[in-house]
């Protein structure tokens, strides 16, 4: 029998590398009881877990050489869990009996002998998935029901972020032949009143292939409040075998109208879907739709959304108005009596997160293009409750993309079209005397100066220069290489490292300075 998707309204959290929907146990090749390093992994860590919480725990058990909480590299928060290295084999293996299924920080920990293999925690060979226990189940109880079928790596209770059980879970066993047998035995048999379904794990990747046509667990809203979990069984029992039902409730034990229920096949689940969605039952018509995981609803919610907008943009024709920028004081009524003055507004939404909170922009509709040109003309830049509004006409996302990808090819044509400049810095200076050879420099154009004080004979080898540019002095840079340069304390000492070389000026000296430097530089070459 395939695995069928939990009851519930969110995914299931991974946050430890453990039996979950995504992966197979990282135990699932694991050592187990022959390991050789006495390294442990620690699963299910409260999120306040420290590093001392864990040394402090296993300590008493043996000599702990490290232990280490796995954090996520840009938040630092903890992913719970962790890793905790033993002196001695025998240490280990004890922690591992006594501590699993302990608590720290009063949340129950999981415990199982530590495998860097990716291919083996992958493999999900000996993994079952379990499902349609009930709410008080936990690891310690789902592991004594299958451990008369052989060793078990570990076992895990999938929950909610408030510790409530989802009624789904693992177990993760050290060989397949353990694991086939506890199928074979406890699928669709009853545990304390329910009826268990028990198969082979499945990778996520391989039951999203056919997801749309197979699909087992059906969401209900708009349930009446005096409905119950056994008529509601009973209804869609109509269609085929109901394997679970579940009505979601309040912390009062009320209803919050929305609930699911799984079938044990597919075909008696598009069945019921068929035949339940838009029946009264009760007071109230029912609603039923295929489950989905968060992520999918999230997806799918944003396409309606999408959808939703631009047909709206659509229809309004150009009087659709963009307003950002707006103070999170304002509010559709606020906005609405502004831009009233302007036209006859057919809508006014100011956008907001799933708190309440203005996202700081949103769209007023008028009921003509005209009116809508006229607000964004008088409106852009003004001041609305100290805040200057940008209004613009609305786009659909598409349009914006493509006009923003036409916009930067023509900012490229222009760059790459622009004309060349006249090169910026300075280039290396040589002002050689007749009688001395001064390798030449890199030939390219610039701005030469040179010294103050040398005659017109000893400047045949300076790069020429337009003489109208010539006659500006800036101030002038040093054009010795960084490497070789003395202290930058003293920017006026002299270069030692090579024979016949110049002292180099700082743009902050003196004209004065500039002049004896130059003097100094005839002498030194007479």
């Amino acid at each position: 029998p395939e695995p069928v998707e939990v009851p519930t309204t969110e995914e299931a959290p991974a946050p430890a590398p453990a039996a979950s929907e995504d992966q197979a146990a990282p135990a699932a090749a694991a050592a187990g009881t022959n390991a050789t390093v006495p390294a442990l992994y620690v699963g299910d860590l409260h999120e306040n877990a420290q590093e001392e919480h864990i040394f402090d725990a296993f300590s008493k058990v043996g000599a702990v050489t490290s232990v280490r909480v796995c954090r996520d590299n840009a938040t630092s928060r903890s992913l719970r869990y962790g890793y905790v290295n033993y002196f001695s084999q025998a240490d280990a293996t004890t922690a591992l009996e006594q501590m699993n299924h302990s608590l720290i920080l009063d949340k129950p920990i999981r415990v199982m002998w530590s495998n860097r293999d990716p291919d083996a925690r992958r493999s999900g060979v000996g993994n079952v998935f379990v499902k349609n226990f009930g709410d008080h189940i936990d690891n310690v109880i789902l592991q004594e029901l299958f451990s008369k079928f052989g060793e078990i790596l570990s076992c895990k209770v999938v929950r909610n972020e408030d510790g409530t059980s989802r009624g789904y879970g693992f177990v993760q066993f050290a060989a397949q032949e353990p694991a086939d047998i506890a199928i074979e035995t406890l699928n669709n048999s009853y545990f304390e009143g329910r009826e268990l379904l028990v198969a082979h794990f499945i990778k996520k990747s391989e039951r999203s292939a056919n997801n749309d046509d197979k699909y087992t667990n059906l969401y209900m809203k708009n349930i009446d409040d005096d409905m119950t979990e056994e008529l509601i069984k009973l209804k869609f029992s109509q269609h085929g075998q109901v394997t679970s039902v579940k009505i979601m409730k309040r912390d009062d034990g009320t209803s919050k109208g929305f609930g699911f229920v799984s079938f044990k096949n597919p075909e008696s689940a598009k069945k019921a879907k068929e035949a339940m969605n838009g029946m009264a039952l009760g007071a109230k018509t029912l609603y039923v739709a295929r489950a989905q995981k968060k992520a999918e609803r999230k997806q799918y919610l944003q396409l309606l959304h999408e959808e939703k907008r631009n047909e709206i943009i659509t229809k309004s024709n150009g009087s659709n108005v963009y307003i950002k920028n707006i103070s999170d004081e304002v509010d559709d009524d606020t906005l609405r009596e502004r831009f009233a003055e302007f036209g006859n507004i057919t809508s006014v939404k100011i956008m907001r997160d799933d708190k309440g909170i203005s996202k700081g922009f949103g769209f007023v509709c008028y009921s003509t293009p005209d009116e809508a040109k006229c607000a964004v003309s008088s409106m852009r830049g003004v001041m609305f409750y100290g805040k200057p509004l940008y209004v613009a006409i609305a786009q659909r996302k598409e349009d914006r993309k493509a006009r923003l990808e036409q916009r930067f090819a023509e900012l490229a044509t222009m760059a790459g079209t622009a004309s060349p400049v006249i090169p910026t810095g300075y280039p290396h200076v040589y002002f050689a005397h007749p009688s001395t050879h001064f390798p030449q420099g890199p030939s390219r154009q610039g701005f030469m100066y040179p010294p103050i004080g040398l005659g017109q004979e000893w400047r045949q080898n300076v790069y020429p220069s337009p003489h109208s540019i010539q006659q500006i002095h800036p101030p002038l840079m040093p054009n010795t290489p960084r490497q070789y340069r003395n202290n930058r304390g003293c920017m006026t000492g002299n270069m030692m490292t090579f024979p016949h070389a110049v002292n180099y000026v700082s743009h902050a000296q003196t004209a004065k300075d500039f002049m004896s430097m130059s003097r100094q530089v005839l002498t030194n070459f007479k």
